[in-house]
């Protein structure tokens, strides 16, 4: 069937009959329209690539939502249509894809390593908001890949590295194995030409003796199950060949001793029938020990049910044989895809699809734990690609790990506690010790104690997956690291005593002040990291100790007082100039002095600000419309003229009160609003009065008020939002 629109919506009325084909003939048009004179460098027009696109997505089934995102992927990154008239055009949804896409395309994945590690995480988290976007990109690498012969070699073996080393493992991940072996084959194709043309022509030789044992095969098989009632499709299966590739040249076989060159892939009407038809199987041909996998009983991770068993056949060559039913075939060619509810009203969110899922969230959780470039790279690598073992919780939950996987990696993927907790290991029922090696099928209980000293050293030895590995040298950083917290406070407290000063007269508010006015100063992300450093030596307990007594002498002056100060110093010249910046305010005629920004109404940079001294917490920064000032009328001398310090960097807290009218999904779409515009949340509150309105409170990280405004005019567009105020003043 040819490559073009008629065929295209054959396709999706073939697999969801009465489906909006409206939807993809405007697409279709649209993209036209959009990309009118483009051309590939192969020399075609560039709309081939998005409609070959829509076709593999076709192919697995997908719904006109994704067919039309599919058509469009292109538009935004490669023409001069904005994402904005996308959406306009055919919806949030669609424009939502679209858009999700087109990030992933700006990703360079062969960039510097830092900037490949922070790409593969963006990529990661597309994947978490809408697994679609993947879906969309896995097909839009798929079209490339035919299409490489136009590149220059380093590019094409640039770009088939990344599908071997990312997308197909993605593509085996959602159970996709279609597209994962077409992926993996035309990659093959690109990155060993030589080895590749040489295994296309040792499998072309006995292509006609292989073809003839299958067929005997079938026949016989199919004679057997008619006799025993059992009806059953039968059909010899395609070869694979970078599964070959890999058995032969990484593992050192001959062509000869691969089982599955001679294959067969049985598909009947009922799980039931699955069992019955093995058991024909093995009354017809002897198995080879070790080779029957039941799949059904025991599904992978990625959902994938099937029977396997190699048996002697034919001629005495080794047949593999795959036994399913019609919906695990469909489970095991489509994937996710294959969960994905079209009807209006279901969603993707059933089990089966959450579970698909789940090693997503895995992946998603432990990167937080990887800082390290090249560790991410190694354990993401390890978690894709290596070979693996499938074990059981006590529970029957079914974990996937790697080959060679001790009970360590099983602990510290259950949680990071179980594993610092963990004391010894159950396998099978029997004691284990922590260097056993785990293998398919083993049952597997941990235990933990509350007493426990946590990991020992030689664990990182024992542990075979990167992210336990990081996990354990997180927690011995940490214990190091808490020491050295606990010492430096101790250090500074002897010393503020060593001068006459008791640490505990200190106003809570005035000590952490200082002591994160230091903490700036010095680039340190948190005040424990201060006293780390002085536990750990690298800075003296009577640097912070002295700042911490100039701060105290100075808490009770007024603002004139700390000016006559300043003027009487023998080496300052009196001067009524604003001081150097604290926080990014400036105080008039006076440096060092202690700054808050007052809780009451936030100012952000770029508000008029006025200063009040406050008894033993340094000057507290208001705006000037705060109606808090109002209660310090008779305390004027309390007040001091501050002013920005437009050079100086950093955010403040801004709080937003956004009122809309209540629906499914309005604060996944405020906060993914919210970090398009790269804004921190500080916290979320949401509620609704009973009367479908909802009242969404933030607290979100400003840089100044153009950004304020942008961000307000950014969430005002969200649909049902029918207002965004900031919040002013707060009681207290």
């Amino acid at each position: 069937m040819g490559q073009d629109l008629a065929s295209l919506k054959e396709k999706v009325l073939a697999a969801i009959p009465g489906a909006d084909t409206a939807l993809i003939e405007r697409a279709y048009a649209f993209a036209c329209r959009a990309h009118q004179g483009q051309r590939r460098l192969s020399g075609h027009a560039f709309i081939e690539h998005p409609l070959a696109v829509a076709h593999i997505l076709a192919d697995l089934e997908l719904d006109p939502t994704v067919i039309g995102a599919a058509l469009l992927h292109d538009v935004v990154e490669d023409t001069a249509v904005t994402l904005e008239t996308v959406q306009e055009a055919f919806g949030d949804e669609v424009a939502g894809l679209v858009d999700g896409v087109t990030r992933l395309s700006r990703l360079e994945l062969r960039a510097t390593e830092d900037e490949q590690v922070e790409n593969l995480r963006k990529m990661f988290l597309a994947m978490a908001r809408d697994i679609r976007v993947i879906l969309i990109k896995l097909a839009d690498r798929l079209h490339n890949l035919h299409t490489l012969n136009c590149l220059e070699p380093p590019a094409r073996r640039r770009i088939a590295e990344e599908t071997i080393e990312i997308f197909a493992p993605l593509a085996h991940r959602l159970g996709i194995n279609r597209m994962k072996m077409d992926l993996e084959d035309l990659a093959l194709r690109h990155l060993d030409p030589t080895r590749y043309y040489e295994l296309v022509d040792l499998v072309a030789r006995r292509r006609g003796e292989r073809e003839a044992i299958i067929a005997q095969a079938i026949a016989v098989i199919k004679e057997r199950l008619a006799a025993e009632g059992i009806h059953a499709d039968i059909q010899g299966r395609a070869k694979h060949f970078y599964s070959i590739y890999r058995k032969m040249y990484e593992q050192g076989r001959d062509f000869g001793d691969i089982y599955d060159l001679i294959a067969i892939r049985i598909i009947t009407e009922a799980e039931r029938d699955c069992y019955g038809i093995l058991g024909v199987v093995h009354a017809l041909w002897r198995p080879l020990p070790g080779r029957v996998k039941d799949f059904i009983a025991s599904p992978k991770p990625n959902m994938y049910k099937s029977l396997h068993t190699t048996v002697v056949g034919p001629e005495g060559e080794p047949v593999e044989i795959q036994i399913r039913t019609l919906e695990m075939h469909r489970t095991a060619e489509y994937g996710i895809a294959a969960h994905w509810r079209y009807k209006e009203g279901e969603r993707a969110g059933n089990k089966g699809f959450e579970e698909r899922l789940a090693w997503l969230r895995q992946t998603l959780e432990w990167q937080q734990d990887l800082r390290d470039p090249q560790e991410f790279l190694e354990a993401l690598k390890t978690d894709l690609l290596a070979d693996v073992v499938y074990v059981f919780t006590p529970r029957s939950d079914i974990i996937e790990l790697p080959a060679g996987a001790t009970p360590i990696d099983f602990a510290y993927r259950i949680h990071t506690d179980v594993g610092h907790h963990c004391i010894g290991a159950k396998v099978n029922g029997r004691i284990a010790p922590l260097h056993y090696q785990l293998n398919n099928g083993d049952i597997v209980e941990i235990l933990t104690s509350r007493k426990a000293t946590g990991p020992s050293w030689d664990w990182l030895n024992l542990a075979q997956t990167s992210s336990a590995r990081s996990r354990i040298r997180n927690w011995f950083k940490r214990e190091a690291w808490q020491s050295n917290v606990a010492r430096g406070r101790e250090l500074v407290d002897r010393e503020l005593r060593r001068h006459g000063v008791d640490p505990d007269a200190y106003p809570a508010a005035l000590r952490n002040q200082v002591l994160d006015g230091i903490r700036q100063h010095l680039n340190l992300t948190g005040v424990d990291d201060l006293w780390a450093g002085v536990g750990a030596g690298s800075l003296t307990p009577n640097f912070v100790a002295q700042k911490l007594r100039e701060a105290l002498a100075r808490q009770e002056k007024l603002p004139q007082e700390l000016i006559a100060e300043r003027a009487a110093a023998p080496d300052m010249k009196p001067w009524s100039g604003y001081g150097r910046p604290t926080q990014g305010v400036r105080v008039k005629g006076v440096d060092n002095i202690l700054l808050r920004f007052a809780r009451c109404c936030n100012p952000v940079r770029g508000d008029p600000i006025i200063g009040y001294v406050t008894r033993g917490r340094g000057v507290s920064v208001h705006r000037r419309d705060c109606p808090s000032l109002a209660h310090f009328r008779g305390e004027e001398a309390r007040l001091i003229e501050v002013a920005w310090d437009l050079a100086t960097g950093g955010t403040f807290p801004a709080e937003l009160e956004i009122s809309a009218f209540d629906r499914p999904g309005l604060l996944s779409d405020v906060l993914n609003t919210i970090a398009d515009t790269r804004t921190n949340v500080n916290s979320v509150h949401a509620r609704a009065d009973g009367n479908r309105v909802a009242i969404i409170d933030l607290v979100l990280e400003i840089r100044d008020l153009s950004h304020l405004k942008h961000l307000t005019e950014r969430l005002s567009r969200v649909r049902d939002v029918y207002s965004v105020g900031r919040v002013t003043t707060r009681s207290g």
